[in-house]
């Protein structure tokens, strides 16, 4: 039986996104603007029929596929929104299941530190693979299970308002986000984060 715990769309792949989806990729990497597929399920090991799958029915480039013990991951791209979404439905009929089997997600943790100290901005700028967090400015976390959610969430966030993309963690038991920026920008990259999570629907999620 299979686990389908996230699947989603990004319709446009924003800058950022792009850039930090390039630094911690280990596939093709993305282009900004290119649509993308995020698949999360388990047991962990189909990812890679599903991999096949999609690559044979469809044009779409592979990002990264994990498979960890509980979990398997598998990020696809292309320039085609069209490609993408045959790749996503090649997968569901494979599993011969629905979109709505997914989980919907949940936002576990959901804050903002406003003028943040040296030292902290420090020890976040020493564990990000993305932008550069200063003093004084505001840090965003927000925590998600599954994981997977937290890729369509930065994509929105960036969409939303001109923020800096810190970290972004979308593999794994939970998924984090980490944004900076003005305090403006971050209350508005915060809304639209929690809007894109809630609207997403799905079966009900026991949070494990």
């Amino acid at each position: 039986m299979i686990d389908l715990r996230t699947f989603t769309y990004i319709d446009i792949l924003q800058p950022k996104l792009a850039g930090f989806l390039q630094t911690v990729s280990a596939g093709y990497q993305p282009l900004e603007s290119q649509a993308a597929l995020f698949v999360e399920v388990a047991p962990g090991i189909s990812i890679n029929q599903v991999t096949d799958v999609c690559l044979k029915a469809t044009s779409v480039e592979p990002g990264m596929q994990v498979v960890e013990r509980a979990f398997g991951v598998l990020e696809v791209h292309h320039f085609d929104q069209g490609q993408v979404r045959a790749a996503g439905d090649a997968i569901l009929q494979y599993y011969g299941i629905q979109e709505s089997d997914r989980l919907k997600p949940r936002i576990l943790t959901n804050e903002m530190i406003t003028g943040v100290a040296g030292h902290q901005s420090m020890l976040i700028n020493r564990m990000r693979h993305g932008d550069l967090l200063a003093e004084g400015e505001t840090l965003y976390v927000m925590e998600c299970h599954p994981a997977g959610y937290a890729m369509i969430a930065a994509n929105e966030a960036e969409k939303a308002s001109p923020i800096n993309l810190l970290e972004m963690m979308s593999i794994g038991a939970y998924g984090r986000l980490y944004l900076g920026g003005s305090e403006e920008n971050i209350r508005e990259a915060a809304r639209a984060v929690v809007e894109c999570l809630e609207s997403i629907d799905g079966r009900a999620n026991p949070g494990r």
